[in-house]
């Protein structure tokens, strides 16, 4: 199937149109109008077979996931997404309308939701699965939610719970049965049905924050989407705004299958293990309480707080633990 066979087929229509764009898939470059009162905000995200998701995961899961992950950068930056464009890097025997039917549609079970257009990309011959996608939203002028606005005595909240993906990515790798896995040791999906359903959501469906990603503007002072680890990405805003933190371990929310593992492997997976894509952001104790007053639909999480002296401490029933923070490596 050529090129142009693909794209027509199975992604010129597989999002819904959105007002913001003049032209979409079909020329050399979409055409797009900024509102006159909004900043654009851009990120983009390249996932790898092999390295960002196991090489059985179903096409599905992998256009789902690929766009997900960009929607909550705009969600941690309190942006209400716009468009999305897709780089797509197929080995050829993917190349076939059975893979492509099945990655449009995940396309379109993560955009559609969100009023997300799909408005151009390419596609191209690679020995690996690799996606790429690039993501668009506006928000008001002056109002994004920045990592370098964090103040002393500010609560840190999550959104959700931490570590389940990492739970069962691990599950995953370290399967003992050599029958679910193919001669190279990839996990087969044999394997993956052994997981429960809600850690594999977890891993493979992230739902980004967006709309509470946008109701915090003007209450949050900071905010990232944890994806390396929620030590790594606190770690990121402490940077950002040269403040500390205290970080109250049993105070982060968690699965109950997680709360079964012994204390140090739990952390593990919460502080160092990633791909979460929950909401970690700061936020005074006043206007926390006025968020919670006015959008009482929204559960967030207080994990911690902002200290002047730069650094990271982690309690556990209020006794100080030394426990090694590091989270995903790109290399």
């Amino acid at each position: 199937m050529s090129e142009f066979s693909l794209i027509y087929t199975h992604f010129k229509n597989a999002t819904c149109s959105h007002p913001n764009t003049v032209l979409g898939i079909g020329d050399d470059g979409a055409l797009s109008r900024v509102p006159d009162d909004c900043e654009l905000v851009s990120c983009l995200d390249t996932l790898v077979a092999g390295r960002h998701f196991v090489q059985k995961t179903c096409p599905h899961a992998v256009a789902f996931k690929s766009v997900a992950v960009n929607l909550s950068d705009l969600a941690a930056m309190g942006a209400t997404p716009y468009a999305v464009l897709v780089g797509l890097s197929l080995p050829k025997q993917m190349a076939n309308d059975e893979f492509c039917r099945q990655f449009a549609n995940g396309l379109a079970d993560i955009c559609t939701p969100f009023g997300v257009e799909l408005i151009g990309g390419d596609t191209t011959s690679s020995p690996v699965l690799t996606v790429s996608v690039t993501a668009l939203g506006f928000v008001p002028t002056g109002q994004a939610i920045t990592r370098d606005g964090a103040k002393v005595s500010d609560v840190i909240c999550v959104s959700g719970e931490i570590g389940s993906a990492s739970v069962a990515l691990h599950q995953i790798l370290d399967t003992p049965n050599k029958n679910n896995h193919d001669k190279d040791g990839h996990a087969t999906p044999n394997s993956l049905d052994n997981l429960s359903n809600e850690l594999m959501t977890a891993l493979q469906y992230p739902m980004p924050r967006l709309h509470l990603g946008q109701a915090l503007r003007g209450f949050a002072s900071a905010m990232i989407d944890i994806s390396d680890g929620l030590g790594q990405d606190l770690g990121h805003i402490l940077t950002a705004s040269k403040v500390g933190a205290i970080l109250h371990l049993e105070k982060i929310p968690a699965n109950p299958l997680l709360q079964k593992l012994p204390n140090a492997q739990k952390w593990q997976h919460q502080l160092n293990g990633g791909d979460d894509y929950e909401l970690c952001f700061t936020i005074s104790p006043d206007k926390l309480a006025l968020f919670e007053q006015h959008y009482p639909d929204f559960t967030v999480y207080p994990i911690g707080e902002i200290v002047a002296d730069k650094g990271l401490i982690l309690t556990y029933q209020g006794q100080t633990l030394d426990f090694n923070i590091k989270g995903w490596e790109h290399f």
